[in-house]
């Protein structure tokens, strides 16, 4: 994996028959359809890939299934974050024999830790790993928004770099700023519509949950950002949008990113739709308004 990591890194849902099967072909229909559509890497078990609905042995099949259906052709990032550092560790320990080629760690997500307490996780997980590591602010989910100096020791402590879903831009533009003299870290939103200011501005990408569904659009809006294309941007923002304002918008609950990109990607024939629990998957009046949307978009 070269370094800095930057370009289009799609979030991956993971296809499933039931909470304890992967829906193989699904998976495998999904990988081809970002590697044709031009993704830079894949990140696996984050919040899309519903992680922490599903049992260790599942997790692992899919690091596993992933990672020979990739071949080596794009980097894939495992998430390890978990309630326990033990979980972490058996996970990110699991996905280096597999052949995985970097990891992903959040703040544990049940005790809502303190700054101090952050960093002395870090240092403990830190020396333990022996994959490159991003960390991973996420503080709707784990209710710790990282600080700047936070990040700043996990760097120190081996960190290549951020993935900030906070959608606090003013926060992301502090943390390109303080890290613009370290081109090897790399600053990645997971806010999708923030990428053109985010490359514009000195980072490096986007892990972006509508690549799922269209990656060559987020590729493309990528390159026209590297580019400083503005006319391009503007174009490519409009069609993000309309994703803003069609399939992110059926469903009550935050969930429903979630779901309405894996009901979308159902709608594609892609794969399964279905949600492990506790959640589940919309129902046969939401699925049709996707089905709508989806119509309206690929128009």
């Amino acid at each position: 994996m070269h370094l800095p990591l930057k370009g289009i890194i799609p979030p991956l849902v993971t296809p499933l028959n039931s909470y304890s099967e992967i829906d193989i072909p699904g998976l495998q229909r999904l990988i081809e359809h970002q590697v044709s559509g031009g993704v830079h890497a894949l990140f696996i078990l984050g919040t899309n890939g519903e992680a922490p609905s599903l049992s260790y042995k599942l997790r692992k099949e899919l690091i596993k299934k992933t990672c020979e259906l990739v071949n080596k052709r794009i980097p894939v990032l495992v998430g390890i974050t978990d309630t326990s550092i033990a979980g972490s560790l058996d996970i990110a320990e699991y996905a280096i024999g597999a052949g995985a080629d970097a990891v992903v760690v959040a703040p544990p997500y049940y005790f809502p830790g303190s700054n101090a307490e952050m960093v002395d996780y870090f240092e403990t997980l830190a020396p333990n790993l022996s994959l490159p590591f991003l960390i991973y602010n996420m503080p709707s989910h784990t209710k710790i928004h990282l600080t700047v100096e936070i990040v700043k020791r996990a760097k120190e402590l081996g960190a290549v770099g951020i993935k900030d879903s906070s959608g606090d831009m003013l926060y992301l533009y502090s943390l390109i700023e303080e890290f613009k003299d370290s081109p090897d870290f790399s600053i990645i939103t997971g806010t999708e519509i923030f990428l053109p200011e985010t490359i514009m501005n000195g980072g490096h990408g986007a892990v972006a949950g509508g690549a799922n569904m269209f990656p060559k659009l987020f590729v493309d809006l990528y390159n026209a950002s590297v580019a400083r294309d503005l006319e391009t941007i503007s174009k490519l923002r409009e069609k993000v949008m309309k994703l803003y304002q069609t399939i992110y918008q059926v469903g009550k609950h935050s969930s429903r990113y979630v779901k309405g990109t894996k009901c979308g990607l159902s709608v594609m024939g892609i794969c399964n739709d279905y949600m492990a629990p506790p959640l589940h998957r919309f129902k046969p009046a939401e699925r049709e308004q996707i089905e709508k949307y989806m119509e309206k978009i690929n128009i």
